[in-house]
């Protein structure tokens, strides 16, 4: 019987609601060097998810104590403003789902920013969305990315990131908010990737997905998370072409 539900489920969802192919992300937005008093900014917009991030440093880390003679420190903190939400407001301050993705981003970008050039020293990033739509984790990780590289941090290559999702047996790029309220067997899957070398800095999961399926995810998200990398890096050579002729 179980079974049987499951088939007639799967087909229903022959095609997304908002009428995209299975493997293709929202629109997608981005700007580099947004915020004039930050070290390094961006902008990061996909479908109606908005992240902006600021990066401050590296300086001297305090209290010493802290301080590391071999490696600097680097420090993130993911914020939704109140009235960034789908649903109800959000309430200011943080939280324990703030604190988490605040973790899970600083544990997606370690991998490609070499500390090592900062000892003793904090590098502080700061991620606010403004909206909410779906995907925010990974809209912020996208936008921390190109703000560390906007603000001269050295890093061995971007970090892009893109949730897929398991839709009653059926895998897709890129959940909305619509997507994820679906009922049935929903998983939303983020992914973090470095992109010349294909090393998956995050995975997550939220919800039901078989061994099998979680491996199909994360190669129907590569050529996306390629794609978001190539826009990333657009960013920052539309804000340095633009640098070069003012």
């Amino acid at each position: 019987m179980i079974g049987q539900m499951n088939k007639q489920r799967n087909k229903m969802y022959k095609k997304r609601l908002d009428g995209r192919s299975f493997d293709q992300t929202r629109k997608i937005e981005a700007k580099a060097g947004v915020i004039k008093k930050a070290h390094g900014s961006a902008y990061f917009k996909i479908g109606n998810t908005v992240a902006y991030a600021a990066v401050y440093g590296p300086r001297e880390l305090h209290p010493r104590f802290m301080q590391d003679p071999a490696k600097g420190l680097l420090r993130c903190n993911y914020n939704m403003m109140p009235f960034s939400g789908m649903g109800e407001r959000v309430r200011p301050g943080p939280n324990r789902r703030s604190k988490e993705i605040s973790m899970v981003t600083q544990k997606s970008l370690l991998p490609v920013v070499d500390l090592k050039e900062y000892p003793n020293a904090v590098v502080d990033v700061f991620i606010e969305l403004s909206e909410t739509d779906a995907g925010s984790r990974c809209a912020g990780i996208c936008a921390a990315s190109i703000a560390l590289a906007d603000a001269g941090i050295k890093m061995k290559d971007m970090v892009a990131a893109v949730s897929v999702g398991n839709i009653d047996g059926s895998l897709v790029v890129d959940l909305d908010y619509q997507e994820e309220a679906l009922e049935g067997e929903v998983a939303d899957i983020p992914i973090a990737l470095i992109p010349s070398t294909e090393e998956i800095t995050l995975l997550q999961m939220d919800g039901l997905a078989s061994k099998e399926q979680l491996i199909q995810a994360v190669e129907l998200g590569i050529p996306a998370l390629k794609k978001i990398a190539e826009i990333q890096r657009q960013a920052l050579l539309d804000k340095f072409k633009g640098d070069h002729n003012e």
